[in-house]
């Protein structure tokens, strides 16, 4: 298969192009490598890729559409994992316009593309932001999702919408994963397991929000990794049981589905820190402080559906995925200090 994978240098898009790679798939990663978070990691990252001669790389900003129209042109894609956007909900508060030409212009373009030049199959990126103010846990894709309380959570949103609109009048078989906090090597410096091991080894206090007291559906990469690859595998079908006179979110008349995908186990904040100073093998000083605005109180995947689908089974918890992290923190950056019991 010839797949596009935007966002290549990014976290999921680096695992998610390199399981492409080693099971034999030609992969054309794009990325615009911004400046969002150090641009030597997304590097680093490119250089594993690069090592196999069935990957290609573009560095493209989706919001650029004769670019992006010119790529689909050349290239006669098989299939699409669309990772690419500007991600991360408080930056979104700072920054909103980086958010409307990545994740919605850009994510216009890439519709586009498949209108004319008819992929078999394109999954994209939604995420558990979605579920916003919703407060029935675990969440589930059946339920509505119209009180996103961040910016980002709405452009997020705005593509579930907008891709099944381009599905429903095109045809085109689409899947959109909405990813429940995913953790691992190679992780995103933004995110709190990144932040965390961070400030441990450097001696520094880190920030807890809620007091410690938020709970997410924390995911290990290899386990998000398995799950987009087999919904890849499954183009998604019309639903023929839809009616418009009870509407199922998940699915639809048109060839378009939404599954959740996480961990299905809802932590508390307090137990990943404790999980964490265990592998590093040091305590934690913790800076507690309330809830910001954007962050919800807790996420939990309802994956049924997923595992009904393609079989999805996640295999790592917090107890062995958080020291996977660790363990790759430690010889990326060279950190010396040995592992202790506390």
């Amino acid at each position: 298969m010839k797949i596009l994978v935007t966002g290549a240098a990014g976290f999921i898009g680096f695992h998610v192009s390199k399981y492409l790679l080693d099971r034999g798939d030609e992969v054309i990663g794009i990325d615009n490598l911004n400046d969002y978070y150090d641009v030597q990691l997304k590097r680093d990252r490119l250089s594993i890729l690069f090592q196999q001669s069935t990957f290609k790389f573009c560095q493209i900003d989706l919001a650029d559409r004769d670019e992006i129209q010119q790529l689909f042109a050349d290239l006669k894609l098989d299939k699409i994992v669309h990772l690419a956007a500007q991600v991360g909900v408080r930056y979104s508060l700072q920054n909103p316009y980086a958010y409307l030409n990545s994740n919605l212009v850009g994510f216009m373009h890439i519709l586009e593309g498949c209108r004319h030049f008819k992929p078999e199959h394109l999954v994209f990126a939604s995420s558990s932001s979605v579920y916003g103010a919703n407060a029935k846990m675990p969440f589930s894709v059946h339920d509505t999702v119209d009180h996103p309380i961040s910016f980002y959570a709405a452009t997020k949103k705005a593509n579930e919408l907008m891709a099944h609109s381009y599905s429903h009048l095109y045809q085109i078989p689409v899947t959109g994963l909405r990813f429940f906090t995913v953790y691992g090597p190679w992780g995103r410096p933004d995110m709190a397991t990144f932040l965390f091991t961070k400030a441990i080894f450097e001696d520094r206090p880190i920030d807890v929000f809620n007091y410690g007291k938020m709970k997410r559906d924390f995911t290990y990469v290899d386990d998000i990794v398995a799950g987009v690859v087999k919904v890849l595998d499954n183009p998604a079908k019309v639903n023929p049981n839809w009616s418009g006179l009870d509407p199922d979110p998940a699915t639809s008349m048109a060839p378009y589905r939404i599954y959740n995908i996480g961990n299905n186990q809802s932590v508390e904040l307090g137990k990943f820190i404790e999980v964490l100073e265990q592998a590093i093998g040091k305590e934690a000083k913790k800076n507690f402080l309330p809830l910001q605005p954007g962050d919800v109180l807790e996420t939990y995947a309802d994956i049924n559906d997923l595992a009904k689908a393609v079989d999805f089974k996640p295999q790592v918890p917090i107890e062995i995925g958080i020291p996977k992290f660790v363990d790759w923190y430690r010889e990326y950056y060279g950190v010396e200090e040995k592992r202790r019991s506390l």
